[in-house]
């Protein structure tokens, strides 16, 4: 697990958007940020953030199965983040998306956006469910014993 301070930048990696969220400075708080288009300019736009806010560490979901597995969308995960690594210095962790997704919508729900606002912006989705992604990490940092105690 990565050492405290700095900020963290969580991706929820899609064939056609990938949802972004921003850490606060201590690595306590995860917020949406925006969604990028998948394409060729993704990896730049990743980079450039990395730059502007200072990133520490990247965490990348990591779509499993309900048994845990990696299933054909791992790879192109993989994939991905063989390119992230190439073109960033901050440290890069996959984490596992199960269920981020659907949390995103419920979320959502419960703060009274309509469906219909949730269907019409998905990328708003996307950066929410990049948010829980981050958030379910800094909070795992926080319960480690290797941390220290919070």
């Amino acid at each position: 697990m990565a050492a405290t301070g700095g900020r963290m930048l969580g991706i929820d990696y899609g064939s056609e958007r990938i949802g972004v969220a921003l850490s606060d400075p201590l690595g306590i708080l995860a917020q949406p940020h925006l969604t990028l288009r998948n394409d060729a300019g993704a990896i730049d736009h990743v980079k450039e953030l990395v730059a502007s806010e200072s990133v520490r560490l990247v965490v990348v979901g990591m779509p499993l199965n309900l048994k845990g597995e990696k299933g054909k969308k791992a790879q192109e995960v993989e994939s991905f983040v063989e390119r992230l690594r190439a073109a960033i210095d901050a440290e890069i962790v996959l984490w596992d998306e199960r269920f981020t997704t659907t949390m995103a919508h419920q979320s959502l729900l419960a703060m009274g956006t309509s469906k219909r606002s949730r269907q019409a912006d998905k990328g708003r989705v996307d950066a929410m469910a990049a948010a829980i992604l981050l958030q379910s990490y800094l909070d795992r940092v926080k319960q480690s014993p290797a941390c220290g105690p919070w």
